[in-house]
């Protein structure tokens, strides 16, 4: 055989070699897309918005497309098979879900399923991904805000008109007890004095009832929710479920208040990012802000109530800064849209914060601190400080309850007592109360 045929075959030998390498490593890369497996789908209705979540082991490419008459969001994930956990996505979806009607699954082509959600109105999506972190692999996140947002202010004053009505009339009333108080008091002022031996005890009339102008909006923010469960007892409880059930508690008695109305920033599983509770509060007018929490700590033995205010001057102690920092970290967990957030907005907004709110913040906190240490025990005495960004609205004073720690299996067990529950509404009530009672709310401000 000649040189030149021997080098021919060769270079044969070795383009077939590279062709047959190339194919292999494309079918890997194939096969690696192809063989993505989805962990868990799960959704999270509410009237903000309606979240679903596919979670996967690897990440995966959508694309979207909006269609009408009817309304539908078509979404097509690339490198995925049809499968049992994809199809339970149909049935997760509830009657009173504000925004999907039914969702359908299919294999569109090789390798691309096909998601439909049908739509009771029309919406805005957004759609993104999110990278591993705590106990969370990789997450497409699909979330579906309706055109027309609600209007949270219009809602409560709507729901409180009633309220506001009769509290407007007991002023009346009182009005008109103080004339009479008055005129009573003119009246005998012009009667001559009796004489010292036959003078009459002197009756000093009734304290006049307290008297507010308007209505006292008490903003409850239970912590966590949806993909974000907060900290998790020993025995499997879920902070964001506690608090939950805290702040409705909270909720009615205050709607039994004559001079006060509450707005809960969430009233259902579901996430809300820790910038937009602050804008929530802001946009309802809120007089007051209180976040509820139960937190876990490193050490089981770590126990008691605490009450924490924001602090632009570092932590008030090593404990209250990894609180903050902890609760911090919720908007990673629960997954906000990186893209669409104003960071602009959302950072002003977040370094507005004057010395007069916290002042006022730590006033209110001691209130409830004391209530709270009347029937439990305390972490600390006093008020702690540290930078928790669900604290800084520039113009209302907020404070962080962390109801216990469901870290502690003594106190995990009272978190999910209903008498607990109940005794620590109330006893955040009462401070409420003392705090108002002692600094009655101003004329109302407008909001920028």
């Amino acid at each position: 055989m000649s040189s030149k045929k021997v080098n021919l075959s060769k270079r044969q030998y070795l383009k077939t070699s590279a062709k047959l390498l190339s194919f292999a490593l494309l079918l890997t890369e194939i096969d690696i897309v192809w063989g993505a497996k989805i962990l868990g789908v799960r959704i999270w209705p509410s009237d903000d918005y309606t979240r679903i979540t596919l979670e996967s082991d690897t990440p995966l490419p959508i694309t979207q497309q909006i269609l009408t008459n009817p309304d539908r969001l078509v979404v097509d994930v690339q490198g995925l098979e049809l499968n049992p956990t994809l199809k339970d996505l149909v049935a997760k979806v509830k009657p009173n879900d504000p925004y999907v009607s039914q969702i359908r699954v299919g294999q569109f082509q090789p390798g691309i399923v096909r998601l439909v959600f049908d739509l009771k109105e029309p919406i805005k999506p957004q759609l993104f991904t999110l990278d591993p972190v705590g106990e969370y692999n990789y997450r497409m996140v699909f979330d579906l805000y309706p055109t027309t947002p609600p209007d949270p202010l219009m809602e409560l004053v709507k729901s409180s008109a009633k309220k506001e009505s009769a509290l407007t009339k007991a002023n009346e009333e009182i009005d008109l007890i103080a004339q009479f108080a008055t005129k009573k008091e003119k009246e005998a002022a012009k009667v001559p004095a009796a004489p010292v031996a036959q003078a009459i005890p002197e009756n000093k009339p009734l304290p006049a009832p307290a008297k507010y102008n308007r209505l006292i909006t008490i903003a409850i923010d239970p912590g966590h929710g949806g993909e974000d469960p907060g900290a998790i007892g020993a025995a499997g409880s879920r902070e964001k479920n506690v608090v939950l059930s805290i702040a409705k508690r909270l909720k009615d008695k205050i709607e039994g208040e004559a001079y006060m109305r509450p707005y809960l920033t969430r009233d259902g599983d579901y996430f809300v990012p820790l910038h937009v509770r602050v804008q929530k509060a802001r946009r309802v007018e809120a007089d007051l802000f209180v976040s509820i929490h139960a937190d876990a700590f490193i050490e089981s033995r770590a126990k008691g109530a605490s009450v924490f205010a924001l602090s632009q001057m570092g932590a008030s102690s090593s404990m209250a800064r990894w609180m903050a920092n902890k609760e911090n970290a919720s908007d990673l967990i629960g997954g906000i849209n990186i893209k669409t957030q104003d960071r602009q907005v959302a950072n002003l907004l977040l370094d507005m914060s004057t010395t007069a709110q916290i002042k006022d913040s730590m006033q209110v906190g001691q209130s409830i601190l004391k209530q709270i240490g009347g029937f439990a025990p305390l972490h600390k005495a006093r008020v702690e400080q540290a930078s928790f960004a669900v604290l800084k609205a520039p113009d209302i004073p907020s404070i962080l309850v962390e109801t216990a720690f469901i870290s502690n299996p003594q106190e995990e067990a009272r978190l999910n007592d209903v008498g607990y529950q109940d005794q620590i509404a109330e006893a955040i009530l009462r401070g409420i109360k003392e705090y108002f009672s002692k600094n009655p709310p101003v004329a109302r401000r407008v909001n920028s």
